[in-house]
């Protein structure tokens, strides 16, 4: 699913290795944390609205368990392939460990393009997803939640698949449920606000004023949206939203020096996070080709879709006026690219740290699952802005301390955490 030659899993087994040198990990640690743990191939037969059957190729990963139940998305893509899905697992143990909730890292995928699969069929393919999978899941081994184009509505059929299979009510099973049905106030806010949290905080001790900044932003999905909202709130301005869009099946970049009106476009946005073009230049936007965001002149840069988007080759086009990297999306920077950002000195907040607030608000659903007690938004976003603060502050305390890439500093927080549980488990 990623650019280019770059492989998702090379580049998360690259990022540790260069930290496991770093700290000096043991060989029998190292060569248990850079692969999963375990790992689940399986193929989903579904019966289609037309009577046929297809066949579908599904896949769970567990990178590591060793600080709690594995926790990840399923996401339904054409493109999926089995190391993007090692990679994303990976990257959940590191982002579980950075944060400090005790949970592990896991990921799921099933190759299919849920446009094209009727209502009904999309609840065939969940219930055969969970099928396969009934024995190796579950609110103590591995917890799911939605990724991309998976919903609240595919989670809900997953965990009725799962409780009519067990004979019980397991609501701690999966997360990203619909509120009401299990699901937690604040976790449709929770990664986008968690990556504003944690700008907010590099702004301060840059002591850069936030209502003076203007950032570019990619992808206007849940995680872009929310992101923009909170941080147009606070002061920042938006002058460039690039997105899919999936009529033209390409990119566009939306542009608007004055500043883009979020509320605005998020009103003429589809399920899917395609803007409607027309409505966008009637806003006032300019439309430009969809890797202009990255090239825009703004203090910061909010990668907040797709991996493997800041390369050399896509690095040369970025401001020198650019000060801060803010990763939303997994893996949107290649290693190569690390050494062009560490040169240029612009600081970077590491997208396992950046976007963890997404698995911190489904750890807290999982908690108030299995407690079977609910607690108010306002409740929810206070403990996320804790979690994410003290996270960024310990990272970049040990960065300032040691003289660390902000990424580097935040491998060597969450590998050493993992590193202590598999020791202490003896399982090394």
């Amino acid at each position: 699913m990623g650019q280019g030659s770059y492989n998702p899993y090379e580049t998360a087994q690259t990022q540790f290795d260069n930290v496991a040198d770093l700290i000096g990990l043991e060989d029998s640690v190292r060569q248990l944390l850079r692969q999963p743990i375990r790992e689940f191939h399986f193929t989903i037969p579904v019966k289609m609205d037309d009577g046929s059957t297809k066949i579908f190729n599904g896949y769970r990963i567990q990178h590591n368990d060793a600080r709690g139940p594995a926790k990840g998305g399923i996401r339904f893509h054409p493109l999926e392939t089995v190391d993007t899905i090692r990679a994303l697992a990976m990257w959940m143990t590191w982002k579980c460990a950075v944060v400090d909730i005790p949970l592990g890292g896991g990921k799921g995928g099933v190759i299919c393009d849920p446009h094209n699969l009727s209502k009904a069929e999309q609840e065939r393919l969940c219930r055969g997803y969970v099928r396969q999978l009934a024995k190796n899941f579950g609110p103590y081994a591995d917890v799911p939640a939605p990724d991309v184009m998976t919903s609240g509505q595919h989670m809900l059929w997953m965990m009725d698949e799962y409780e009519a299979i067990h004979g019980g009510h397991y609501p701690g099973t999966i997360t990203g449920k619909p509120v009401g049905m299990g699901g937690s106030l604040g976790r449709k806010e929770a990664t986008g606000y968690g990556v504003i949290y944690t700008l907010r905080e590099a702004l301060k001790v840059l002591n850069i004023d936030i209502s003076k900044t203007t950032a570019s932003l990619q992808g206007f999905g849940n995680v872009a949206e929310y992101a923009a909202r909170l941080y147009t709130s606070l002061g920042g301005t938006i002058v460039a939203i690039s997105c899919w869009d999936n009529n033209d099946k390409k990119a566009y970049t939306f542009r608007n020096l004055k500043g883009i009106d979020i509320e605005q476009m998020a009103q003429i946005k589809d399920a899917f996070g395609t803007i409607d073009k027309e409505k966008a230049v009637a806003m006032g936007c300019e439309l430009l080709p969809g890797d202009e965001w990255i090239a825009q002149d703004v203090d910061i840069l909010l990668p907040c879709a797709l991996e493997n988007q800041i390369t050399p080759e896509t690095f040369a086009k970025i401001s020198d006026r650019v000060k801060v990297i803010c990763e939303g999306a997994n893996g949107p920077t290649t290693p190569d690219a690390d050494e062009l950002i560490k040169a240029r000195k612009i600081y970077l907040i590491p997208d396992f740290l950046c976007n963890a607030g997404g698995v911190t608000c489904s750890y807290f659903e999982q908690v108030q699952c299995n407690m079977n007690y609910f607690w108010s938004l306002e409740e929810v976003l206070e403990k996320l802005d804790y979690k994410m603060t003290t996270a960024f502050h310990a990272v970049h305390n040990l960065a300032q301390e040691k003289g660390l890439y902000m990424r580097d500093a935040a491998y060597v927080i969450a590998i050493n955490r993992v590193a202590e549980a598999v020791k202490l488990r003896g399982w090394v």
